[in-house]
């Protein structure tokens, strides 16, 4: 494999080269530009009203429900985290369910072990959201959305969604692009010399014919050098019982063709000379196969297949020395994907390929200038092609260029951060037209209000101006003629508190309390109408969103004595949103599609001794199918409940643990997708052992 990617990154470094050539004239007119902004650094760093955190917090840490103390939260601006040591509480497969509990997150799920999940954060649509893979973006340029479904949570340490971004000033310009960013970080090494390595040995079972093996192997190589690599094996044959109840039957069918064979491996090398200097490179191969079920209305006998090869390369330097830090990442990457459809109503059916490769460079730096004020300047490029073989198709290029600058002011009580982005994107075709470039400033500005001088209450506020710019599907797919398509922008209002306390001597460790309303409007949202003939397809700007929101967070953890500890969590989100496009229409002030008024999630466990037990519920109300509110279109609220156990005892003198999950246990008959049934109850069990 490391000969398959040598050769890729030689052949498609030249590429790129050619390609940033024939760009070479957008790029000096960007960096004439670009100058112009950067002569107005000092203004940026003279205006109170972008002043901003100084806040030492990066993130919002881990809640372990074995430490007593309070977690450190990032309170400028919402955030929300799942660790390693909660994915079992929360009954977590992939990252899609372990940030389904998140206040303000709905999660688009098509069902079944291996169906399509993609995240939409406060009703902006899950193009809004950016994954982060170790401060490294997760891009698909072709759909503008990351299946969550194939993100297994093996070697990951922690899941967090930052709304609209993280707090810490150097990360790359990137993290500042989007509504929301969710940031995924994999496990690294910690051994010593008393024991140099590490082997995780695991195997999980279960429903759908689940057979998921895998393993981890960390290894101390000296000092300051150490690797990891992890194997994973996912197979499922994916039939599970299921009853339409919308034409009144009591049958009860198979749901077919949702089989899954997932093979991947990844890892990474570190160097760390301390925690302030340090070089990570870590590589990901993905591959797998899957069939796509299809609606149960309409093709309840679906033979569409998918399959994927992914692979990444990438390398990130952190240094940090008084009041400078440096953060720099590369990456080279490549996405495969091969749809077939033989039921497709053409001669032949369908079979299209697609492949997409990136290079990506980042570079941020920030100083702490005097104690309280802090200034942050990123800058990243991107070079992103798309070739496929179907007809008549523009093999695009796009080139984007982000430069971000930020900065922070704090006095004590109130805390002020502001950053301007600027974005430019070029596109070039081999055939056909390309769009014109776009070139646009969006500034972020946030402010809290400290009343008692600490963080345990906070008053907080922000404003985010943003844009998404049309995907390559959007833009090129069977595009006829070039498509007048404007970026989809969005405005962000947010006002909210947090209290966050922990009781000393008492039987409760902590309690953290949130809330935030909000208020997002969306403009020249661009609209994707697939036809049964893909040469008339259409994508138009059509529409304006309103969305009104609340998002309420509840978590604590008590002790109640050295071998019983209850911890509880539980999250509301109250959303209003409403097309606003055109008074004269059908659509006007209906609720748009797939977005639940009301969502709420509890969670509970309990830990005595090497026993733990937990129960998590979810609610959802109604839904509508269309951007017309009508009967026909009504999807029925749902209610699940998931339970989920585990005892952790030693084998041979090694750690290990046997692990129990009961999803749906009351065998709810629910559709989170219209005609995208969900499975009843379903099972896992899970053996692991540490050598």
């Amino acid at each position: 494999m490391n000969g398959i990617l040598f050769l890729y990154s030689s052949i498609s470094i030249s590429s790129a080269i050619a390609t940033a050539f024939k760009m070479r004239k957008t790029v000096l007119q960007y960096c004439l530009s670009l100058r112009r902004l950067l002569k107005g650094i000092p203004m940026l760093l003279l205006s109170v009203n972008v002043y901003g955190q100084t806040d030492t917090v990066k993130r919002l840490n881990e809640v372990n429900i074995n430490s007593t103390t309070a977690p450190q939260l990032q309170v400028a601006t919402p955030a929300q985290v799942i660790s390693a040591s909660q994915f079992l509480q929360y009954n977590a497969f992939n990252v899609a369910d372990a940030i389904r509990n998140f206040a303000g997150v709905n999660v688009r799920d098509y069902g079944g072990i291996g169906g399509l999940k993609t995240v939409s954060v406060r009703g902006l649509g899950a193009n809004h959201t950016i994954v982060l893979y170790d401060n490294v973006q997760l891009n698909d340029a072709q759909n503008g959305q990351i299946d969550l479904s194939k993100l297994n949570l093996f070697n990951v340490s922690e899941v967090s969604l930052f709304i609209p971004q993280p707090a810490d000033l150097c990360i790359p310009a990137r993290s500042y692009s989007a509504g929301s960013v969710l940031s995924i970080k994999t496990i690294q090494p910690k051994l010593n010399t008393d024991k140099p390595f590490k082997i995780i040995v695991g195997v999980k079972g279960g429903s759908f014919g689940l057979i998921n093996p895998y393993l981890q192997w960390q290894q101390r190589l000296s000092n300051q050098w150490s690797f990891i690599v992890n194997g994973y094996v996912q197979e499922a044959n994916g039939r599970y019982k299921y009853k339409y109840e919308k034409d009144a039957s009591d049958t009860l069918a198979i749901r077919r063709n949702g089989d899954v064979s997932t093979h991947q491996v990844d890892g990474g090398l570190f160097w760390t000379k301390s925690e302030s200097n340090k070089l990570s490179i870590r590589f990901n191969y993905y591959n797998s196969e899957r069939g796509l079920p299809g609606t149960i209305a309409y093709n309840q006998f679906s033979q569409q297949r998918l399959y994927n090869e992914d692979y990444f390369l990438q390398a990130g330097y952190q240094y940090a020395k008084n009041a400078f830090s440096l953060l720099i990442n590369s990456k080279a990457s490549q996405n495969y994907v091969h749809y077939t459809d033989p039921d497709y109503p053409q001669a032949g059916g369908l079979n299209n390929s697609y492949r997409q490769r990136e290079f990506y460079q980042s570079a941020a730096a920030a100083w702490d200038l005097t104690g309280k004020w802090k200034v942050g300047y990123s800058a990243d490029v991107a070079i992103t092609s798309l070739n496929s073989d179907i007809s008549n198709y523009a093999f695009p290029t796009r080139l984007t260029l982000l430069n971000a600058l930020a900065t922070t002011f704090n006095t004590g009580k109130w805390l002020f951060k502001g950053n301007l982005l600027d974005t430019y994107i070029n596109d070039n075709t081999t055939t056909g037209q390309a769009v014109a470039s776009a070139h646009k400033l969006t500034p972020t500005v946030i402010v809290t209000f400290s009343p008692f001088n600490n963080d345990n209450f906070v008053l907080r506020a922000f404003y985010k101006d943003i844009f998404r710019n049309p995907n390559f599907s959007e833009q090129y797919y069977y595009a006829v003629s070039l498509r007048n398509i404007k970026p989809e922008k969005v405005k962000q209002y947010n006002a909210g508190a947090i209290y966050n306390m922990a009781f000393n001597g008492s039987a409760i460790d902590y309690v953290k309390l949130s809330a935030d309303a909000y208020y997002n409007r969306v403009d020249d949202k661009i609209i994707f109408l697939p036809n049964i003939d893909p040469s008339k397809t259409t994508v138009t700007n059509i529409g304006n969103v309103e969305i009104k929101g609340v998002d309420v967070s509840l978590k604590s953890l008590s002790t109640i004595n050295n071998y019983f500890r209850i911890s509880a969590s539980a999250n509301y989100t109250y959303q209003k949103a409403l097309d606003v496009t055109n008074p004269s229409q059908s659509t006007y002030h209906d609720q748009i599609p797939y977005t639940p008024v009301h969502v709420a999630s509890f969670n509970a466990g309990g830990e005595y001794k090497n026993w733990a037990l937990y129960y998590n519920y979810m609610l959802s109300s109604s839904r509508y199918s269309n951007r017309n509110n009508e009967p026909l279109y009504y999807l029925s609220g749902y209610s699940i409940s998931d339970l989920s156990g585990r005892y952790n005892f030693n084998l041979a003198k090694m750690p290990a643990f046997i692990a129990a999950e009961c999803n749906n246990i009351f065998n709810k008959n629910y559709e989170v997708v219209s005609s995208y049934y969900m499975p009843g109850r379903f099972y896992r069990l899970t053996f692991q052992i540490t050598i």
